[in-house]
C-alpha cells in the first residue's frame, strides 16, 4: 500500500498543502514545532479516522476555519482510492465526516481503506499505562485488518453500555433482559477475545525477533492476559469461560452497578527475560520493546491484509543509544513506505530515502 498524495486544507499549521510522498522512506527533517508531527497526524488521520493526540477532533482545524480536511490517494494491491476525512464547526460542536471515491460512507466502511501502523512518544505508555490502553492497540490494529472485528466490539459495546445502565437502577428486576445483553456480551465477547488471543500469538514471535536484532541478548514476550480464562482458543471454550464468569459475578454486578468481566478488562503482559518490563525495564528498554510491538504490528498486518500498510514514526530515534538506533535505521529497507520526523538528518539514513525539510506549515523536497 502506498500514499501516492495528501492534501491538506486548514489542518493544524497548514493553510493549503498538496505533497507527493515517494515509495520507501520518506525523512521529514526540521526543527520542533515546524508541522513534522502534524502531517503524521494527518496521515494517521486520513487512514483511521483518528488523531494519535487530539482530544478533541476540532483540536486539528485551524482555529479560524469552518472546516479541517485531509485528503489522499492511496494505490493498493487492488487498485487506486481516493479518501477524505472532513472535521465541520457545528455551533459549539463538530462533526467528522468520510468519503471513499468521492462518495460518502459510514465509518465502519472506510476504516482499513489507508491502513497505518504509527509510533508516536505516547506510545511508551503501551509499557506504563493503564489496561485500556493496551486494550487499544490490539483494538486498532485488528479493526484495520478484520472488518468483522469492528462490528463486533462495536456490538460488545452496546450491549455494555446497555447491562450497565440496567445493573445501575437498582430497582431494575428484569432478569430476561440482563440475560439479553448477557448473550450478546457472550457471542460477541467469544469473537473479540478469539481475536486477541490470535494476534498476541502472532505478534509474539515477530516483536521476539525485532527486539532481538534492535538489543541483542534480551528477550521480549508478549502475553494475551484475558479477563476471563479458557483452556482451549475455540469458540465453545472461550463462550463457555465467560458465560461462567458471568453468572458468578452476578450478585456483585448487582451490588456495584456495572458489568465487571469480559474482555473490556483484558490486559497484554510485556515481559522482558521473563519478568516485567513495566517494573524493571528501563525507559530505553521501553522504547525499544514498544518499536519492536511495531514492528511485529506491520508484519503482521502484511501478512493477514497482503497489502503492506504506511509506517509511520514520530521522534523514533531520541533516547536511543547508537546501537539501537543503528540496528533501527537497519530495518528501513524492508517497508514499503515509512515516514520519519527528526530534527536533523540521521547519520546512514541520508542515502536510504528521500528527504523533506519542513518548516512553518511548508514541505519542500531536498534535490536527488
Amino acid at each position: 500500500m502506498l500514499l501516492r498524495r495528501l492534501e491538506l486544507t486548514d489542518f493544524r499549521n497548514y493553510r493549503r498543502l498538496d505533497l507527493e510522498p515517494y515509495p520507501g522512506l520518506n525523512l521529514l527533517v526540521g526543527p520542533n514545532a515546524q508541522g513534522k508531527s502534524n502531517l503524521l497526524e494527518a496521515i494517521a488521520l486520513v487512514g483511521t479516522g483518528k488523531s494519535f493526540r487530539a482530544e478533541r477532533d476540532g483540536d486539528v482545524m485551524r482555529t479560524d476555519s469552518a472546516a479541517g480536511i485531509v485528503r489522499a490517494t492511496a494505490a493498493s494491491r487492488t487498485g487506486e482510492i481516493n479518501l477524505a476525512c472532513a472535521i465541520e464547526r457545528d455551533g459549539r460542536s463538530t462533526r467528522k465526516t468520510f468519503s471513499l471515491n468521492g462518495n460518502g460512507v459510514r465509518y465502519a466502511r472506510y476504516l482499513g481503506r489507508l491502513r497505518v501502523v504509527t509510533f508516536v512518544p505516547s506510545d511508551l505508555q503501551l509499557v506504563t499505562g493503564t489496561p485500556a490502553l493496551r486494550r487499544s492497540f490490539l483494538n486498532g490494529a485488528l479493526s484495520q485488518s478484520e472488518p468483522r472485528y469492528y462490528h463486533e466490539l462495536a456490538r460488545y459495546r452496546r450491549a455494555l453500555q446497555q447491562r450497565n445502565a440496567l445493573l445501575k437502577d437498582a430497582g431494575a428486576t428484569d432478569d430476561d433482559l440482563l440475560d439479553v445483553y448477557a448473550s450478546a456480551l457472550i457471542e460477541s465477547g467469544t469473537h473479540i477475545m478469539l481475536a486477541r488471543a490470535a494476534l498476541t500469538a502472532a505478534l509474539q514471535p515477530e516483536a521476539a525477533r525485532a527486539h532481538d536484532r534492535f538489543a541483542p541478548g534480551e528477550r521480549l514476550e508478549l502475553r494475551y492476559d484475558p479477563n476471563c480464562p479458557f483452556e482451549t482458543a475455540t469458540a465453545h471454550d472461550v463462550a463457555a469461560a465467560l458465560r461462567a464468569r458471568l453468572t458468578e459475578s452476578a450478585e456483585r454486578e448487582r451490588a456495584r452497578g456495572a458489568t465487571v468481566v469480559g474482555p473490556h478488562r483484558d490486559d497484554v503482559q510485556l515481559l522482558l527475560d521473563g519478568a516485567s518490563l513495566e517494573a524493571y525495564g528501563s525507559q530505553g528498554q521501553h522504547r525499544t520493546a514498544v518499536l519492536a510491538l511495531k514492528v511485529a504490528e506491520y508484519s503482521v498486518m502484511r501478512e493477514r491484509t497482503a497489502d503492506a500498510p504506511v509506517l509511520l514514526l514520530d521522534d523514533v530515534l531520541s533516547e536511543l543509544d547508537e546501537g539501537r538506533a543503528s540496528a533501527f535505521l537497519g530495518e528501513m529497507g524492508a517497508y514499503e513506505q515509512a515516514f520519519i520526523t527528526a530534527t536533523h538528518l540521521p547519520k546512514g539514513l541520508s542515502a536510504a530515502g528521500r528527504t523533506a525539510r519542513v518548516r512553518d506549515g511548508t514541505v519542500e523536497w531536498a534535490a536527488c
